[in-house]
């Protein structure tokens, strides 16, 4: 069904918006009946008990339904020369309106049941700090006429583009790229959360004593530390599953291409379809983000850093920047390639390393969260009982070297360079981020030096901008590299407050 147009060029959201409530509320009303049905059985029996139950619900559905149908009738929305417009309310008149050369994102979204009938929610944002002003959010329209208003409002020219890329699609999933989920920070969190729903479901029906005592007995002549081990297994196991189920939701169809006008689209999602639209104009630079699971692997993540990116909560939650999941290192690069029009990445341009003092600075911070705990252990342990003594002695065996370990890793993670017109930089262990700025994208410079710094001879230098993360940091560099590295990216920006030797 077209969206009907009146003479003004004013729209109404699809109708099939009321189909959509009564389908989730009658949902909503399923899942409550059935408690409620027992509840009542037992004083007006069933038959009594299913009548007020239906009758519940068909109350709840059709307010529902009502209320929507009022919101349908007083929301519309037109896209003009100038602005794009969106009035709603019925006691309470709400009118916004967004100036169409502000206007930096237009992204579809569609759950399962707005798949099903063929429609999107449109979500158009200036990439302003988060508020309501920033974004008009049009739920739901047919999808053809979400493609159209993606068409519209960002089809701009774009001016200067190299021809030397190739227009079209830049990369399509590959299935192998599942073996990245399972080494995600996810998996353990994932394993952790089904150990907790069990417990918690069998508590929610009155049965988590005898679930215990079931787990116990299968355990009964097994030793602790097995005991241990096979329950870890079985919770990482469970961890992996979820990933690989969460990494399949959100990956599937996945597309990346650029399209006529030079705009990158990121199309994916197995259930909830995804499309995310970045303006080459507004691509800054790319971060190759390397968590430490995936980086062991060899592989990384390329994340847009661009003007104009919804920075709000729901955004952000969503991978709302992320232009390709974790690849292959090589094929990160390539793409990264792709995307900034460049024959080569700049993030695999070779690094200036940073000074030993940086080392020294991330061994004593290291050690000291390391050694806290077991220093508070071995206080307990002499004022309240040995046994705390070799829980102290057990968590510095573990804890020393593996803080040592990621250490000494933060520090040859360190590095920064000029790549021809980006500066990089790249620091972190646990996710380790090389960021690739475009010179012409910082807007000032903040360079900070602690009295630890001070005295190590070390200072960090930050190249602000208004993409991406808002600020990329050199930590820890030589003085004297790290404002020859800042003054020499963005030439007269620094220099008037530098003294040369």
């Amino acid at each position: 069904m077209s969206t009907a147009v009146d003479s003004a060029g004013w729209r109404r959201l699809h109708p099939r918006t009321v189909l959509v409530t009564v389908l989730v509320t009658a949902g909503v009303a399923a899942g409550a009946a059935v408690p409620v049905t027992v509840a009542l059985s037992g004083r007006l029996g069933y038959g009594a008990a299913i009548g007020w139950a239906l009758a519940g619900a068909a109350l709840l559905i059709g307010c529902a339904a009502a209320g929507d149908h009022v919101r349908w009738r007083r929301t519309r929305y037109r896209v003009g020369t100038e602005r794009v417009d969106l009035h709603t309310g019925l006691l309470l008149l709400k009118r916004r309106s967004l100036a169409r050369e502000r206007i930096r994102s237009v992204d579809l979204t569609a759950h399962p049941l707005l798949r099903i009938l063929g429609l999107v929610s449109v979500r158009i944002g200036t990439g302003e700090q988060a508020g309501g002003d920033s974004t008009l959010t049009l739920d739901p329209v047919a999808r053809a006429e979400g493609e159209r208003l993606r068409r519209e409002l960002l089809d701009r020219a774009a001016p200067d583009l190299s021809v030397t890329h190739r227009d079209g699609e830049l990369a399509r999933l590959d299935l192998r790229w599942i073996r990245y989920a399972p080494v995600s920070f996810a998996t353990p969190l994932l394993g952790g959360a089904a150990a907790g729903g069990v417990m918690q479901i069998s508590d929610w029906v009155g049965a988590q004593t005898e679930v215990i005592h079931w787990i116990a007995d299968r355990f009964r002549d097994t030793p602790l530390l097995w005991m241990i081990a096979v329950l870890f297994v079985a919770a990482l196991a469970a961890g992996v599953a979820g990933a690989l189920g969460l990494w399949v939701e959100s990956w599937w169809n996945y597309r990346l291409e650029r399209e006529p006008g030079g705009t990158l689209r990121v199309r994916r999602g197995l259930f909830t379809s995804r499309s995310l639209s970045v303006e080459e104009r507004r691509l800054r630079g790319v971060d190759l983000v390397e968590p430490l699971g995936v980086r062991l692997a060899g592989a990384a993540r390329v994340d847009a850093i661009a003007t104009g990116l919804s920075r709000d909560e729901e955004s952000r939650s969503a991978d709302h920047n992320t232009l390709l999941p974790a690849v292959p290192r090589a094929l990160a690069d390539a793409i990264a390639a792709e995307v900034l029009r460049e024959p080569a990445t700049p993030t695999g341009a070779p690094l200036t390393a940073h000074p030993r003092a940086a080392r020294g600075r991330r061994l004593r911070r290291a050690l000291g969260v390391a050694l806290a705990p077991v220093l508070a252990q071995v206080l307990l342990g002499v004022l309240l009982t040995p046994v705390l003594l070799w829980t102290a002695l057990g968590s510095a065996v573990v804890a020393v070297p593996v803080a040592v370990l990621l250490a000494v890793d933060a520090y040859r993670s360190l590095g920064h360079t000029l790549s021809g017109d980006y500066l990089v930089t790249r620091s972190g262990t646990v996710r380790r981020s090389t960021a690739a700025l475009q010179r012409s994208g910082v807007i000032g410079w903040t360079v900070k030096q602690s009295v630890f710094q001070r005295r190590a001879g070390l200072l960090s230098v930050t190249a602000t901008t208004a993409a991406g993360g808002g600020a990329y940091t050199a930590h820890d560099t030589d003085p004297s590299e790290g404002l020859t590295f800042a003054a020499d990216a963005v030439p007269g920006l620094l220099g008037p407050f530098l003294e040369r030797g």
